[in-house]
C-alpha cells in the first residue's frame, strides 16, 4: 500500500512549536488553552498581531520554526516505521518553500522517520499536492490543512484529517493520536 503524509502539524507539533517561539520572541506568556482554541492555521491572533504583522514574523523566524527542537507527534515516528518495516511505501508531501526541501528532508530523517528521497515532495503550493497525490495513486492520504483537504474530495485515496482546533468542520476521519491510531489496510 502506498501512505502520503503532510509533514507540519500532521507528523510534528509545528504551531505549537512556534507558539513557544512567538511567546519566548514577545516576552508573553499567552497560554496553551489559547492556542487550543485557535480556529485558524496562523497563529498570529493570539499574539495580538495582525495578518501582516505575523506574517513578517513567521517569515522572519522560519528556520527557527522550522528547524530547532519541534517534536514529533506522540507514537508519529513509530507509525511510519511500523508501516515501512510492513513493506508499505511512505511518501511525505510538504508546503514547505522550495529553499527549505533538503534541509526538511534531512531534518525529519535525522527525528527517525523513514524517508526515501525519491518519495520525498516538498516546496509546492498547497493546491498542488492534489496532483501529486492524484499522480503517486495513493492508497491513503494525512494532512491537518482544511484547504488541503477540500481539494481530495474527488479523489479514490483514503483521506485522513490530523485532528487540530482550525480543522473542526472538515468531515474525514480523524487521527487524534499517532500511539492509539489503526487502520485497516
Amino acid at each position: 500500500m502506498k501512505f502520503g503524509f503532510d509533514i507540519d502539524d500532521t507528523l510534528i507539533n509545528l504551531r505549537e512549536h512556534a507558539f513557544h517561539i512567538y511567546n519566548q520572541k514577545l516576552n508573553l506568556n499567552v497560554g496553551l488553552e489559547v492556542f487550543r482554541e485557535l480556529k485558524t492555521v496562523e497563529i498570529h491572533e493570539a499574539f495580538g498581531l495582525d495578518k501582516e504583522e505575523g506574517g513578517k514574523m513567521w517569515s522572519n523566524l522560519l528556520e527557527e520554526i522550522y528547524f530547532t527542537d519541534c517534536p514529533a507527534y506522540e507514537g508519529a515516528i513509530e507509525f511510519l516505521n511500523k508501516l515501512e518495516n510492513e513493506g508499505h511505501e511512505i511518501y511525505y508531501i510538504t508546503s514547505r518553500p522550495k529553499q527549505y526541501c533538503s534541509q526538511t528532508r534531512q531534518w525529519i530523517k535525522e527525528k527517525g522517520f523513514p524517508v526515501k528521497d525519491d518519495h520525498f515532495y516538498c516546496g509546492m503550493q498547497d493546491h498542488e499536492k492534489t496532483d501529486i497525490i492524484k499522480k503517486l495513486n495513493l492508497d491513503y492520504y494525512f494532512d491537518d490543512k482544511p484547504a488541503v483537504l477540500e481539494t481530495l474530495e474527488d479523489v479514490s485515496t483514503k483521506v485522513f484529517v490530523k485532528d487540530q482546533s482550525y480543522n473542526q468542520l472538515v468531515g474525514n476521519q480523524r487521527v487524534y493520536n499517532w500511539t492509539y491510531f489503526s487502520i485497516k489496510y
